[in-house]
C-alpha cells in the first residue's frame, strides 16, 4: 500500500535546508539529519519534511513513523495523514517535528479535541508551554474539564502565569473518572506551594529556586554563580564537580532540615558508589548514623549523588520504585540533578541543577603532559576516605562572576522556613518540564 501511495521512491526534497538533512542521511548520519531538520525551522513544506523523516525512520527501524511519513508525503493536505505523522513523531521522541503538521491538522479538522490534545502534548515535550496555553485558550468554548481545562492549568503554571492558572483551576470540576484524581491532587499541591513560595520569592522568570519548588516540590540548595545574566539563571551547563561544591550542597541540606523543623534519625546509604560517598559525608555533616537503605524506613535522609547514577545500578530501578511513594519523615536528597532530562523520580532536595556533570572523584578533564586536554583516571580510593575529603572542603571556595542574585544562607533559610508547610507532601512523580525559567542549552 505504501509503495502505491509513494511510487516515486527517488523523490528528493527541494528545500536547500532539507537537502542538508538528506545529505546527512546519504552518509548514514541519522542524528545529524535530525539536527538539520530542527535547524531548518517550522516553515518547511510538510511533504518534503516527511520525505526526510521517512528515510530517517527506515534507517532507525521505526516502521510506524516511516509509514506515517510516507502517507504524509503522498497526501499532505489530508488531516488524518497530518495527525498520524504528528502522533508518530511524538511517540518516537521527535516532538518538534510533530508541531507543524499537528497545527495544520487542527486547522483542517475544525479544532478536533484529539488533535488539540496531541498538539499540546508536543508543545509540552518541547517546553513550549506558552504556546500550549494559547492553543488551549483558543478552543476553551469546546473543551472538557478533563483533560482540557486541567491541561490549561498545568501549562499556565509551567509558563509562569499563576493568575491564569488560578482562575482556570477555580473553574475545574472534580473528575468523575478516578484515573484523573492523582493529577487533580498534584495540581492542588502545585498551587498550594505557589502560595507559600510567593511570600518570600519573586516567582518571576528568573526565580529558579522559587519555580523549582512550585512545579516539583523540590528545594534547590545552590544556584550556579556563573553566567546568570548570560542565560543560565542559576543552572549549570557542563560541570566538573568539586568536594567544595558537594559540601556546599550538604550544608544547604542541613539548613533546610533545620528551617523546616525536620528531624531525621539517620542517613540512608544508597548502593551506588557515588551515592555512598556522598551519603557518608552527609552523615558527618548532619551528625547522624549512616545505614544501608531499607524501603519503608521513616525519619531518614536518603542521599543520592545523582538519581540517574542510582538508576543505573543493578538494584537501582527497584529502589527508584520504592522511593516514588513517600514514607513519613523520609527526605530524598540528590546532590546533582539533570534539568534537560530529569530523573525518573523527583527529589525533595537538590544541591544543584546541571545539563552534564562529572563527579569530583570521576574521570575529570585535566591538562596533559603535552599541553592538551585529557581525561584523568577515576579516584579509586576507599569511599570513606573520599567522603572525609568532602567534609574537610571549603564551601566558600566558588565565588563566581558576580552577576547572579545574592544566595546567602539567610535568604535560603528564609525560603526553607516559608515553604515548610507544603514541603514533603505527595508522591515523587517525575516532572519532565524545566518550568518557566529559561536557560541556555548546549549540544
Amino acid at each position: 500500500m505504501i509503495s502505491g501511495m509513494f511510487s516515486r521512491r527517488n523523490r528528493r526534497p527541494k528545500s536547500p535546508d532539507l537537502l542538508k538533512a538528506w545529505e546527512s542521511l546519504d552518509s548514514g548520519d541519522v542524528p545529524g539529519a535530525l539536527r538539520q531538520l530542527r535547524a531548518a525551522g517550522e516553515e518547511q513544506p510538510l511533504d518534503e519534511v516527511a520525505l526526510v523523516v521517512r528515510r530517517a525512520a527506515a534507517a532507525a527501524g521505526f516502521a510506524d513513523l516511516g509509514e506515517a511519513a510516507a502517507a504524509l508525503a503522498a497526501a499532505p493536505e489530508r488531516p488524518k495523514a497530518l495527525y498520524d505523522f504528528g502522533y508518530a513523531c511524538v511517540e518516537r521522541g521527535v516532538s518538534h517535528l510533530a508541531i507543524p503538521p499537528l497545527r495544520e491538522a487542527l486547522r483542517r479538522s475544525g479544532g478536533s479535541p484529539a488533535v488539540l490534545r496531541e498538539l499540546v502534548s508536543a508543545y509540552e515535550d518541547e517546553g513550549r508551554h506558552r504556546e500550549a496555553v494559547t492553543e488551549l485558550a483558543r478552543h476553551e468554548s469546546a473543551f472538557t474539564d478533563w483533560p482540557d481545562r486541567y491541561l490549561l492549568v498545568f501549562n499556565a503554571v509551567m509558563a509562569g502565569d499563576l493568575e491564569l492558572a488560578r482562575r482556570q483551576h477555580a473553574l475545574l470540576s472534580d473528575p468523575e473518572d478516578a484515573q484523573w484524581q492523582p493529577a487533580r491532587e498534584r495540581q492542588n499541591r502545585v498551587l498550594e506551594r505557589a502560595a507559600d513560595a510567593e511570600r518570600v520569592s519573586s516567582l518571576d522568570l528568573t526565580d529558579l529556586r522559587g519555580w523549582q519548588y512550585v512545579i516539583a516540590g523540590t528545594v534547590l540548595g545552590t544556584l550556579s554563580p556563573y553566567g546568570f545574566d548570560a542565560g543560565m539563571h542559576g543552572r549549570y551547563a557542563w560541570l566538573q564537580d568539586t568536594p567544595d561544591g558537594c559540601l556546599r550542597g550538604l550544608l544547604r541540606l542541613r539548613t533546610l532540615l533545620e528551617a523546616a523543623e525536620v528531624r531525621p534519625r539517620s542517613v540512608s546509604l544508597l548502593p551506588d558508589r557515588d551515592s555512598r560517598i556522598l551519603g557518608l559525608a552527609a552523615a558527618e555533616v548532619l551528625d547522624l548514623p549512616a545505614e544501608p537503605f531499607a524501603p519503608g524506613r521513616a525519619d531518614t535522609v536518603v542521599v543520592a549523588y545523582d538519581l540517574d547514577g542510582l538508576a543505573a545500578h543493578d538494584d537501582g530501578p527497584e529502589i527508584v520504585g520504592q522511593l516514588f511513594e513517600r514514607v513519613p519523615g523520609q527526605v530524598l536528597h540528590a546532590h546533582a540533578s539533570c534539568w534537560t532530562d530529569p530523573p525518573a523520580i523527583t527529589a525533595d532536595s537538590v544541591g544543584l541543577l546541571h545539563q552534564s556533570v562529572v563527579q569530583p572523584w570521576g574521570e575529570q578533564l585535566r591538562q596533559g603532559a603535552g599541553g592538551g586536554v585529557e581525561k584523568g583516571p577515576a579516584d579509586d580510593r576507599p569511599e570513606a576516605e573520599i567522603a572525609a575529603e568532602v567534609t574537610a572542603a571549603d564551601p566558600d571556595a566558588e565565588q563566581g562572576d558576580g552577576e547572579g542574585p545574592a544566595d546567602d544562607d539567610a535568604r535560603f533559610a528564609a525560603f526553607a522556613g516559608a515553604v515548610k508547610g507544603t514541603w514533603l507532601r505527595g508522591d515523587r512523580a517525575r516532572v519532565r518540564s524545566a518550568g518557566p525559567v529559561p536557560s541556555s542549552r548546549f549540544a
